[in-house]
């Protein structure tokens, strides 16, 4: 065996949100013992270390090797985090931490696109994003995939874990790449609002400008505007539309109408006693839960499918991807759920070409509609 590291200890255990006591019952030993074990003050035996594995579902081999590096919560943007457990949040940094290790793991094999993300911060977020929509040159088109988008230009877009399906969304700068994680098990519509949201942080707040409900409020401002571009939903939207009449609109922008609804208002298209009557309406016919004529399908990752799809050639799945991680597939899996359309298990018998060079994807297009 390896040297245990107590780091990955800690990593596991809270990627699993159990809290030490939680965990020390499941293991048989008591709490100080695994306090020790987390500060590196004692060691724990081959035979708990076994239990320890079994407990938190991790191979054995995970507990040694270096530290991961694990996504900071002072430089990652998460929405609602006052509601928010200190469970769900660590869980949800602890799929942060797997996810730079699958990441290291393809750009290994694989050439990225490098992060092309300007530095917006000082702009107000209605011009921020008409700035980018500019550099971008999407104009006022409707945004066809915010995922692709994001990947084009260099951001590593990773699902959440199932344990941290309370939260929504967050980003962060790893070094010089930029990430974010989404929800997928949210609807179509709130996916591609979550990532507009994140490119919001993500360009605004990378230095860290405000932060709490002042960076959220400019980050739904800013993904609002990228979405739904002022001009566009002046020139789209009657200021009398009801709401039958938005349910038909918002499939221009693919986005949910309860945020027509409130971009509209925003841009002064509805009035405030028009838009109150609206959202009155939205309540009632349960239209904050569930979405009207829903997108059929939400958005997913281009790299992410062509990655798996060149794996696949070489006859590697993700069980061969977890086994060089030390991790099991199922962690694998969460990383990916919901972003790659094709399985992403491979047949055959593994053959790693681990002293190949980087390969590139096909090119990612930026399709424009």
């Amino acid at each position: 065996m390896g040297s245990f590291n107590p780091a990955r200890l800690i990593l596991a255990r809270e990627r699993r949100g159990l809290n030490k006591s939680r965990l020390a019952e499941r293991v048989g030993v008591t709490a100080q013992s695994l306090i020790n074990y987390e500060a590196g003050r004692t060691v724990p035996t081959e035979s708990t270390l076994a239990k320890i594995a079994e407990a938190l579902s991790f191979p054995r081999a995970f507990f040694d090797g270096p530290e991961i590096p694990k996504p900071s919560i002072d430089a990652s943007s998460f929405r609602a985090l006052s509601t928010m457990t200190a469970a769900q949040r660590d869980a949800a940094l602890g799929a942060g931490a797997l996810a730079f290790e699958v990441c290291r793991w393809i750009e290994q094999r694989f050439s990225l696109p490098p992060a092309k993300l300007p530095d917006l911060r000082g702009m107000g977020p209605e011009e921020a994003a008409a700035s980018l929509r500019e550099s971008w040159g999407l104009g006022l088109l409707p945004i066809r995939s915010v995922v692709h988008l994001l990947e084009l230009y260099g951001v590593r877009v990773f699902s959440l874990s199932e344990q941290s399906r309370e939260v929504d969304a967050f980003s962060l700068w790893h070094g010089e790449t930029p990430f974010c994680f989404l929800n997928t098990t949210k609807s179509a519509e709130h996916g591609r609002f979550d990532a507009a949201h994140e490119l919001g942080h993500l360009v605004l707040h990378r230095h860290g400008a405000p932060s709490g409900r002042a960076a959220e409020h400019e980050a739904d401002t800013f993904a609002s505007a990228f979405l739904m571009p002022r001009s566009s939903v002046r020139s789209e939207v009657p200021p009398a539309a009801g709401l039958r009449h938005l349910i038909a609109l918002k499939k221009k922008w693919n986005v949910s109408v309860a945020a027509l609804a409130n971009r509209s208002h925003k841009v002064g298209v509805l009035s405030d006693w028009h838009y109150r009557g609206l959202c009155i309406e939205m309540g009632k016919r349960g239209y904050r839960t569930t979405e009207p004529d829903p997108m059929p399908n939400r958005e997913t990752s281009q790299i992410l499918h062509k990655v798996f799809a060149a794996l696949r050639e070489d006859g590697l799945s993700k069980a061969d991807i977890a086994k060089d991680l030390c991790l099991y597939a199922h962690d694998v899996d969460a990383i990916v759920f919901g972003l790659v359309l094709t399985p992403v298990d491979g047949g055959g018998t593994a053959t790693a070409r681990h002293g190949a060079p980087p390969r590139t994807p096909p090119p990612l297009r930026l399709v424009k509609s």
